[in-house]
């Protein structure tokens, strides 16, 4: 077999000894959102306003057991969604987590994505989440991915950085000389690796980091393995990032975790500091931004393929004339006390709240204003925060 032929089986003969991620089957759609996985919320995110369409094909790209599909397809009543994946044991979750739940339109490939030009057509929205670091050339995957998504089209994509992960490589290095020649034997790696962690020391640099942020969800072997026992990792820091994503020949449209991203809450007390870094270029930024906070343990962004037509609200005639309507990934509204789309809290004044309760995706923004007391400023706000969406006139 080639290398990649090798690493694919692999990875596929680790999920198909631990299925991935564990979750719990349910009878019912899953509960919340993920704002992501939602085309509505997503692609206002990206342009600035509402899609013109929703009946949109959309590719889970390493769909695993299916919890992320499983998501696309409730959030996204319109869209027909297809899965791949290299585990025949995790497509098989995946399908019995959608036939429960009653996730219809959505259909299942045993497929790498290597071969997603197998596939007919184009996708409007490719989710790959958790995958390319996996992979034995990540360019070769992001290209091919890139390949199949369609003019104004979507791809999201989480990857993981390195210097978040520190502790988890020396981990995965740890056991795997430990293991010796019975590496790939994913059983005995899970073992191995709770002895080492049961046997270290309280204050060991590497156990500490794991009760602080791994601890909860490693109970589950599936975890577990999935962290500490992989057959192939790849992390990235922010130039090595960017390097995968220029492979791509897409738009880099933003990271999907924009406040992480923002310089203030780091420096905001050196304010000389932030009005100098301005001399940099974005990608100098997030590099700075990585390291003054090495807690990155990945990355989640968008790419886009041109032609991506992206709405500039600033003229107040096309925003008087643009219909209004709230994010789907929004809850706990009516209230002036809600969840955004990211699941933090918002608090609005007596007049958002009014304009918020008229956004019925009938009146335009003009005619809802004739009633309430509130300046176009303010409904940028409420664009720029991600609670409601525009249709241009």
């Amino acid at each position: 077999m080639s290398d990649s032929q090798t690493v694919s089986a692999a990875v596929a003969k680790l999920y198909n000894t631990y299925p991935f991620p564990p979750e719990a089957l349910l009878d019912e759609p899953p509960p919340g959102y993920n704002w992501r996985w939602n085309w509505l919320a997503a692609h206002n995110f990206c342009t600035g306003q509402k899609p013109q369409r929703q009946d949109i094909r959309i590719l889970d790209a390493g769909c695993g057991t299916g919890v992320s599909t499983e998501y696309l397809v409730h959030l996204n009543p319109q869209a027909s969604v297809v899965g791949i994946d290299l585990s025949t044991s995790a497509l098989a979750v995946a399908k019995e987590r959608c036939q429960r739940s009653g996730a219809t339109h959505v259909e299942f490939h045993h497929l790498s994505l290597f071969n997603v030009e197998q596939l007919p057509g184009e996708f409007d929205l490719i989710n790959c989440v958790g995958v390319l670091h996996h992979t034995s050339d990540p360019i070769r995957g992001i290209q091919a991915l890139a390949k199949k998504l369609a003019p104004g089209g979507l791809m999201h994509i989480f990857v993981y950085g390195e210097l978040g992960r520190w502790e988890i490589q020396l981990m995965q290095k740890a056991i795997a000389l430990l293991q010796g020649d019975k590496r790939g034997d994913y059983r005995d790696g899970v073992q191995v690796g709770r002895k080492v962690f049961a046997s270290l020391p309280e204050n060991n640099r590497i156990v500490k980091y794991d009760k602080q942020r791994w601890s909860l969800e490693n109970n589950k072997d599936e975890y577990f393995a999935d962290m500490y026992v992989h057959p192939q990792e790849i992390d990235y820091n922010i130039e090595t990032l960017f390097e995968l994503i220029d492979a791509s020949g897409l738009e880099f449209i933003g990271f999907s975790n924009p406040s992480f991203w923002d310089l203030e809450r780091l420096l905001g007390k050196a304010p000389e500091l932030v009005e100098r870094a301005k001399e940099l270029s974005d990608r100098q930024l997030y590099r700075l931004i990585e390291l003054l906070d090495p807690e990155v343990t990945h990355y989640e962004f968008f790419l886009g393929r041109p032609p991506l037509i992206k709405a500039d609200w600033s003229d107040d005639n096309a925003l008087l004339a643009a219909t209004p309507e709230l994010n789907p990934c929004i809850e706990g509204f009516p209230s002036q006390c809600f969840f955004n789309y990211d699941y933090q809290i918002v608090n609005l004044s007596v007049a958002e709240f009014e304009f918020m309760q008229r956004c019925d995706a009938n009146s335009t923004v003009a005619e809802i204003l004739t009633g309430v007391q509130l300046g176009l400023d303010e409904v940028r706000k409420l664009l720029q925060q991600q609670l409601i969406l525009l249709t241009p006139a």
